[in-house]
């Protein structure tokens, strides 16, 4: 495994669970404004922790902690990582993914293994727009339908989130994510967040009321559609 980042305790990447989180290097994407670029873009200048020092730790906090999360970077890429996730669960612990959603297959054998108990993925845009706001000319928007079909339907807990930019997402683009994820058990309104790791430090955010507006737009396709990172 590719860890680029450890955080031994954390109350918001696993929700209703005091939990770790566990950083991967490498994404298949290029959002502009993503906040970790060093994670996609160099990861390889990035000291990796061990895999053996994180279980470690897992081991000795079990009791205090019980989940952990993994995130990126995009943890489907990694090679290993069922095999990482099967030493996390036989410490007791429930596991969170964070993904992309751009290698369904991954996903789809995680799950089958039993190996995760809660899932969250990123939504970048309205299907119209997804290639131009995750940096990734070709994409194959299939990819994204099957991740969320498939999480829609395989019984675990989930959340769709967005991350919201003034200058990417307008609201014509909630109404087509609304359309598409109609009934979704939750989706969250993230605001973006400036700081020294983003790709591309030219964007803004949107107020709370601007954010609010959205998501009214939202409710009545999504009626479990929250903000979050909103002062």
């Amino acid at each position: 495994m590719q860890i680029c980042g450890f955080n031994k305790t954390t109350l918001l990447d696993y929700p209703g669970h005091v939990a770790a989180t566990v950083f991967t290097g490498c994404c298949n994407f290029r959002c502009p404004f993503c906040q970790n670029g060093d994670l996609v873009l160099h990861p390889a200048r990035i000291p990796l922790i061990g895999e053996e020092e994180v279980l470690k730790v897992l081991a000795r906090r079990k009791g205090v902690l019980t989940g952990l999360c993994v995130t990126g970077g995009e943890p489907t890429l990694q090679p290993d990582l069922p095999v990482f996730l099967e030493k996390v669960r036989k410490l007791g612990y429930l596991i969170k993914l964070d993904t992309n959603g751009y290698l369904p297959g991954v996903l789809k054998s995680l799950v089958r293994e039993g190996l995760l108990d809660s899932i969250a993925m990123d939504i970048k845009s309205s299907p119209e727009h997804y290639a131009r706001v995750s940096g990734t000319p070709g994409l194959q928007m299939e990819r994204i339908f099957q991740s969320v079909d498939f999480i829609r339907s395989c019984g675990l807990p989930y959340e769709f989130r967005t991350t919201v930019v003034r200058q990417l997402h307008t609201a014509e683009d909630f109404r087509s994510i609304g359309r598409w994820l109609k009934g979704a058990q939750a989706y969250f309104l993230q605001s973006y967040q400036e700081s020294d790791g983003v790709i591309s430090p030219i964007f803004s955010a949107y107020s709370r009321e601007e954010l609010e507006d959205f998501r009214n737009l939202l409710l009545p396709f999504i009626p479990n559609t929250s903000l979050r990172g909103v002062d």
